[in-house]
């Protein structure tokens, strides 16, 4: 069904009572090392570095808790990566240690670097695993969580699917305490958008995201044309039945695909370097169904400094977000064009991205 996938294994899966549950994450490594050989290709989006590390590393309680974290981090992903060497060694496989911070997405240089690590080792059949380098990454710009990560990746590398490995079955239709709540099996955004109602805002006791940030990244994922799959990680076979087309937890069914650069667009929250701001007619018109490209003439104010080929932000004059876009020349060009006739676009259609 699927030729490429996402698999990103949750905290809750890749633990059991606090402690690194090795049995549940060697069934997986043995279900992706299945499909590889059928010619199913899969990266891997793994969490465990911090909670491998608390286990190996006692800290002073005075140190802070940022420090706290980077250190465990450091510690735990050795340990983590020796294990997943190890496992899918024992089944012939060699995997690869990919660490990425949010700032390789919003330099595009960064951008295609990865993707072409990420590319060619897949193309060598080695299953790359991939985590967020806790040990460097700031405040202001880490991953919502992983689940952030893995859509990123998606969109990168044009994948199928993505299947989010959770704690739970899927979607709920009521409270997940309610013994009478029932998995959605299928969420489709363009006929039913109300399904957010079954959304709430709780975490795992590691995990940084939750249900809600699932459900937004798969409402992007949706948009691009990349097919998402909440379901558990504790259950058997999960990532084989769902690559098999059998119905599992719940799936987002997908739209038409986008191009490459309107996939990067489509997650460049807090990646853009600058923001422009338009007018109520530019806006209407930006939103309607034609294909038009953004002009000075539109343009009311612009902040930030930005450079050709940058990621920049488009709102309306009540701030509102719009979308995103490449810019086709810097913010000083930009600025001395507010409102001009005549002046070319300062976002093409093509390098644009609606919400």
């Amino acid at each position: 069904m699927y030729k490429r996938v996402i698999v990103k294994i949750g905290s809750g899966v890749i633990s059991k009572e606090g402690q690194f549950d090795a049995q549940v994450v060697e069934h997986i490594v043995e279900q992706i090392t299945s499909l590889n050989k059928t010619g199913v290709e899969i990266v891997l989006i793994t969490s465990g570095a911090v909670a491998t590390g608390r286990g190996i590393l006692k800290l002073n309680d005075k140190v802070d808790s940022i420090v706290q974290k980077q250190v465990f981090a450091s510690v735990g992903q050795v340990k983590l990566m020796s294990f997943y060497a190890d496992i899918f060694g024992k089944r012939g496989y060699t995997c690869a240690q990919v660490l990425v911070t949010k700032e390789d997405f919003r330099d595009r240089q960064h951008y295609l670097n990865m993707k072409n690590c990420l590319e060619n080792l897949l193309q060598d059949n080695v299953v790359p695993v991939v985590n967020e380098n806790d040990v460097i990454a700031i405040t202001e710009l880490i991953f919502t969580d992983n689940d952030e990560l893995a859509g990123l990746i998606a969109s990168q590398l044009n994948a199928d699917a993505v299947i989010i490995l959770t704690s739970v079955d899927g979607v709920l239709d009521g409270n997940p305490n309610d013994p009478k709540s029932q998995v959605i099996a299928e969420i489709d955004f363009t006929k039913s958008p109300s399904f957010e109602r079954y959304i709430t805002n709780d975490k795992s006791v590691s995990g940084r995201g939750g249900m809600h940030t699932k459900f937004g990244i798969a409402k992007k994922l949706a948009a691009q044309g990349i097919t998402t799959h909440i379901a558990s990680g504790k259950r058997r076979n999960t990532i084989v039945d769902l690559v098999e087309g059998k119905s599992v937890g719940t799936k987002f069914v997908p739209n038409r695909k986008l191009s490459a650069t309107k996939r990067r667009l489509a997650h460049s929250a807090g990646l853009s370097k600058g923001v422009v701001y338009v007018n109520k007619c530019a806006e209407d018109i930006l939103l309607s169904k034609k294909a038009v490209s953004l002009l000075p003439v539109g343009i009311v104010n612009v902040a930030g400094v930005f450079e050709k080929g940058d990621v920049i932000e488009i709102k309306n004059e009540a701030k509102k977000k719009l979308g995103f876009g490449i810019a086709q020349y810097d913010s000083q060009k930009a600025s001395n064009s507010i409102g001009k006739k005549k002046i070319r676009a300062l976002i093409h259609y093509d390098y644009m991205f609606l919400e």
